[in-house]
């Protein structure tokens, strides 16, 4: 109730009839009591949305569940400085990532059956991950049970130490997942790799028969002359966008997906040529085998799998191992890409959002379940300010238009 109000009726209650009630006055929450808050859905049974009950049930008869049906918060205000003013959503199925102001969740990513989240803190603690860690793709949490061994499953968000020369001085800035690796980017310490390198994706050296489960390897890769400033998991591969807009690229190439000109193994960072020779890049996604770049001016390129269409505008081929210039029409200057399990999405200046690609499940949002082989716009009730594919299905983040 407002302070006037509360006057107005004491006034009254003396007998004070002739006083007017006020115009009501309203008390908003202020900024500094809003937090950061991290919600999570869909397939459960992995550990990769940090919620133990729902893969162990609780007390009272509550049986375990596969799937979390509706966004669930993750509590994780005794692990990370609570601030900020967004909210992190995530889907099991790859990465969606959300930026968080001061000091809460930055950055989250989601890889087959794992989670990553990184806080741009200077605390020791700046990275928890969740889910399948086989191949240790969120680094080494050991048993309890059994010391000299670490946990297969983690169901619950756990701090993921970095080997940091300065660690309270370095902040993490961004971090990606693939199928069993991850990426982790620095703002003065480069980049830091951990998981599967079977295909050389974590950016050193393939070591035969490598046993991954238990393993505490964090690579720190520092080859580059240049600054990295973005970092991109595909499914075996990894992408590295540097300060000067060139694509470095490493790991497993069947598809084309490294972008070298070959089909073969990388375990060393490589600059990518082809069409974005000397092009200022700004941007890069990929997602399974398929690779899309935006550059500074507006241009779009891609290379990797097209078995699903994504590259049907300049070639017929199902593998195109170099990038290529996608001369689309009509679609204004582009600013983001996205890639999805079987299609794309670009996003112009003007928030219009356009998809193509195998419309899987109607993934693609035109309104029918038709294969779409150039770019469509899709009609969203607002501008577009973001955009994440999944396998099967879409996100994108707008404005309303008044």
């Amino acid at each position: 109730m407002a302070v006037s109000n509360c006057i107005w009726r004491w006034l009254q209650a003396r007998g004070l009839r002739g006083a007017q009630a006020p115009d009501p006055i309203f008390r908003y929450m202020g900024k500094g009591r809003r937090k950061s808050r991290v919600f999570v859905w869909g397939f459960a049974h992995t550990g990769a949305l940090g919620l133990p009950h729902l893969v162990l049930g609780r007390g009272g008869g509550q049986k375990p569940r596969q799937f979390q049906l509706r966004p669930r918060g993750v509590e994780l205000e005794q692990r990370v400085r609570a601030g900020g003013q967004q909210e992190i959503w995530m889907d099991r199925r790859r990465h969606c990532q959300i930026g968080v102001t001061e000091s809460g969740i930055s950055s989250a990513a989601c890889g087959y059956g794992f989670t990553l989240l990184a806080s741009q803190t200077h605390d020791i603690t700046k990275v928890w991950g969740m889910g399948l860690n086989k191949d240790s793709q969120i680094g080494f949490h050991r048993s309890r049970a059994d010391r000299t061994k670490g946990y297969e499953f983690v169901l619950e968000p756990s701090p993921v130490p970095l080997p940091l020369e300065r660690p309270q001085e370095t902040r993490v800035i961004q971090v990606s997942c693939g199928r069993a690796h991850s990426l982790l980017l620095t703002d003065n310490e480069g980049v830091f790799s951990m998981g599967n390198n079977a295909y050389g994706q974590c950016g050193r050296s393939i070591v035969d028969n490598e046993t991954y489960s238990g393993s505490q390897i964090i690579h720190r890769i520092e080859d580059l002359d240049d600054k990295i400033v973005e970092v991109t998991c595909g499914q075996d591969h990894s992408l590295f966008r540097t300060e000067k807009g060139e694509i470095y690229s490493c790991g497993w190439g069947a598809d084309g997906q490294t972008g070298l000109g070959h089909y073969g193994v990388t375990c060393k960072l490589t600059r990518i040529a082809g069409d974005i020779a000397g092009v200022n890049i700004v941007q890069t996604a990929t997602y399974g085998d398929f690779c899309l770049a935006v550059s500074k001016d507006g241009d779009v390129f891609g290379w990797g799998n097209s078995e699903y269409l994504q590259l049907s505008s300049v070639t017929e081929a199902t593998q195109v191992n170099i990038p290529k210039y996608l001369p689309f029409k009509g679609v204004g200057k582009i600013k983001q890409a996205a890639c999805g399990g079987t299609h794309a999405a670009i996003l112009n200046n003007r928030g219009e959002l356009f998809v193509w690609g195998k419309n899987l499940r109607g993934c693609l949002g035109i309104g029918s379940m038709d294969d779409q082989y150039f770019p469509w716009r899709v009609t969203v009730p607002g501008n577009v300010m973001d955009v994440a594919c999944g396998v099967d299905h879409m996100v994108a983040l707008t404005k309303s238009f008044i």
